[in-house]
């Protein structure tokens, strides 16, 4: 079965950082564009970072740029978001998608979502 599972959310406080992951089972990520989308309550679902299959081409909303790393160890079939200098802004329910195609990841059309994992940054 295919599968894409979150893991990493939590309670952190201003400030914080936190390491999201993105786990496939069932298939190998390899040859797969990832992205990193968040719903916050009330909100739209926003794209915040995607990457290529390679490794050589990511990308990042405006309001995560320089704080937000999206990285990929195709030997462990996961994928990572390091969030550094949390905001409170930034609590959200966090998911991963992957794609063959890095448009239809990046365009939030894949085929394939995790269930997600909630991040919550409060004092």
């Amino acid at each position: 079965q295919v599968q894409l599972v979150e893991s990493g959310g939590g309670l952190v406080q201003p400030g914080g950082s936190l390491r999201l992951s993105c786990a496939a089972s069932g298939f190998t990520l390899d040859g797969y564009a990832i992205g990193w989308f968040r719903r916050a309550p009330g909100k739209e679902r926003e794209g915040v970072s995607c990457i290529n299959s390679s490794g050589g081409t990511t990308y990042y909303a405006d309001s995560v740029k320089g704080r937000f790393t999206i990285s990929r160890d195709n030997a462990k079939n996961t994928v990572y978001l390091q969030m550094n200098s949390l905001k409170p802004e930034d609590t959200a329910v966090y998911y991963c998608a992957a794609d063959s195609s890095f448009f239809t990841v990046f365009t939030g059309h894949s085929d394939y979502w995790g269930q997600g994992t909630q991040v919550t940054v409060s004092s």
